[in-house]
């Protein structure tokens, strides 16, 4: 159990890697140890490592095989179906992977494993059928999310066809804590349209609030590489300010209008053009209510 657990957090430790600054901690995170590329070999050294010694693997070494390699690869393929995105093939250059089907914190995918584990920690007769069940539930669930964003996903493609948009750019997430609740976010021209699915409720077609994208700051400031980066880690889903001369460049996926988790200042107003400072990451606060009024949300139109 121990050794599962420690395999299943090895991929995030780079987060305490410092890649050199705000925008490179944000996108090199998730990187090479979450790939696909790099995990699968890592896999089989550390089994033969451990194969070597300790007699556990050696005694069974095929499972444990299979064991490691599993503890290692679903997490970040576990990763990829939340919006922040995983990149499963660096060094690729190809951008992350963002099913983002799961909200990265979710009850119902997480307490079925949890209740598993602690059944077979401490009633270990009754832990093996406590554990097939969870993994079962949570595997279900990880279904279950991808069928309902094909659900929103429709519903937006009614919206949009009526807006007679061309070639938007459409991303669909689950707000926080569910997978009931969805917010989308459609990208045309020099907007960008945020609206929000419940599929507990027929709201007919979905209303969407249009904001401005900042697209001119961002095209002003293409030269700058925090800017590219930030546009090619969020597949085009950023949106730029400019505050007190700062140019502030959010990643729309994660947090809602006008909160986002992700909003790095990335340079300064220069003489004439955007001159590049070290980046910086600014704080975001959500209130108190928000998780009552996702509940509340879920169960209504919205108004």
């Amino acid at each position: 159990m121990l050794l599962g657990a420690a395999l299943g957090t090895l991929p995030d430790l780079d987060v305490f890697i410092d890649f050199g600054g705000a925008v490179e901690n944000f996108t090199y995170h998730r990187g090479f140890s979450h790939s696909l590329l790099v995990l699968t070999p890592a896999s089989v050294l550390i089994w033969l490592l451990l194969r070597r010694w300790w007699s556990p693997v050696s005694d069974g070494p095929y499972r444990w095989l299979a064991a490691i390699g599993l503890a290692l690869l679903t997490h970040p393929l576990l990763d990829a179906h939340t919006a922040y995105g995983t990149q499963l093939l660096w060094p690729l250059d190809v951008p992350p992977v963002s099913w983002a089907t799961l909200f990265i914190i979710d009850p119902l995918y997480t307490l079925p494993l949890l209740v598993g584990v602690l059944l077979t920690a401490f009633r270990r007769q009754a832990g093996g059928i406590a554990l097939r069940a969870g993994l079962a539930i949570s595997t279900l669930y990880v279904g279950w999310s991808w069928v309902a964003q094909s659900a929103v996903m429709h519903n937006v493609d009614d919206a949009v066809a009526a807006m007679q948009l061309e070639d938007p750019q459409v991303f669909a997430t689950p707000t926080p804590f569910n997978t009931l609740l969805w917010r989308v976010v459609v990208i045309s021209d020099d907007t960008f349209l945020e609206g929000f699915d419940s599929l507990m409720v027929d709201e007919g077609t979905m209303r969407f609030a249009s904001h401005g994208s900042g697209i001119n700051a961002l095209e002003e400031a293409s030269d700058i590489w925090a800017v590219e980066r930030l546009r090619w880690f969020a597949r085009g889903f950023v949106k730029a300010r400019i505050d007190s001369d700062r140019l502030i460049v959010s990643d729309l996926r994660m947090g809602q209008e006008p909160n986002y988790v992700f909003s790095h200042v990335v340079a300064t107003r220069g003489n004439p053009h955007w001159k590049e400072v070290p980046t910086e990451l600014l704080s975001v606060s959500f209130g108190d209510r928000l998780a009552v009024d996702i509940w509340n949300r879920i169960w209504s139109d919205g108004g």
